[in-house]
């Protein structure tokens, strides 16, 4: 099971980034041709991509790769190379600034090509960053694309360019009342959730404010994310801890579940524990703390 608690982005151009990300404790790395690039380093920053991930150990990692956006000269030379190249190590391929469906079957296409020609065994999966108003729009529709698709990124600041808002910084909190983005958060979660697909929340700028961007990781929890963007090492710890149980919340997990089947057993549709009343909607949110205990790793299979 893939686990994408914390997901740190660092740009292809340096291979020196790419060693130390690798020795990280991130769930995913997301190995960068796009914005973390300058324009006149892209094209060579493909072969150390590959490099970087023949050269380094990346064991428990998620090993995705930004390519440019679709409509950018360099986006299908960057899918070529790279997959070409590394596509038997390469877990995702990350499109940005997608604006509806066919965008992500036109990517599944192409990998599906370029595994074939390539003799590539393993099969490479998409992410997308949902930035573009027209992507949040069919969002739905995105989410229920192809066979490939694992993951929904909500981006922060194209996004904020795309619907034209006027922010203080990305992925952080202004004076507008509440939170700005509980209705991007929402939608995506939704079209992540019914697909059974990863919902991943966007970067927070200011990474020497850990507690804001604790504040932001604890917000798309709560509706449902698996995780977040990490621009910086020093996110990692923080997004790797709110987005796993806590062990006392799997402890009680645990117990719902001894409870509720003992009390099943005896034909019973509700038991108590601890002086709560607990049901079928109590287990089911209970089976699903302890799978996610299971798949970080916190209790054995």
């Amino acid at each position: 099971m893939v686990v994408r608690r914390s997901e740190l982005t660092t740009p292809g151009s340096s291979m020196k980034m790419m060693e130390k990300a690798a020795g990280s404790d991130a769930d995913e790395v997301m190995l960068d041709l796009e914005d973390a690039v300058a324009p006149s380093e892209k094209v060579e920053s493909r072969a150390k991509i590959v490099d970087a991930i023949h050269e380094f150990d990346w064991e428990g990692k998620v090993i995705s790769v930004r390519i440019n956006d679709l409509n950018h000269p360099n986006a299908h030379g960057d899918l070529i190379e790279v997959v070409e190249g590394a596509g038997e190590h390469i877990d995702t391929i990350m499109v940005p600034k997608i604006e509806r469906e066919q965008d992500v079957y036109m990517v599944e296409k192409l990998l599906s090509g370029i595994e074939r020609d390539s003799d590539i065994e393993n099969t490479v999966g998409i992410e997308v960053l949902i930035e573009e108003v027209e992507a949040l729009q069919r969002v739905d529709e995105i989410a229920a694309t192809g066979e490939r698709l694992e993951g929904l990124v909500l981006g922060f600041g194209d996004y904020s360019a795309s619907q034209g808002m006027n922010l203080e910084s990305i992925g952080g909190a202004n004076d507008y009342p509440g939170d700005v983005w509980h209705y991007h958060r929402n939608r995506v979660a939704v079209a992540a959730r019914v697909n059974g697909i990863d919902a991943i929340d966007g970067p927070y700028g200011n990474f020497s404010d850990p507690e804001g961007y604790r504040m932001e990781c604890e917000r798309s929890h709560v509706l449902g994310f698996v995780g977040k963007w990490a621009i910086h090492p020093s996110q990692i710890e923080i997004a790797n801890d709110v987005y796993a149980p806590e062990p006392d919340e799997v402890e009680h997990a645990q117990r719902v579940v001894e409870a509720m089947e003992a009390g099943q057993a005896e034909g019973k549709g509700a038991v108590q524990l601890d002086g709560e009343m607990i049901d079928e909607a109590s287990i089911r949110k209970a089976r699903e703390t302890i799978d996610r205990a299971r798949e970080i790793g916190m209790i054995e299979e």
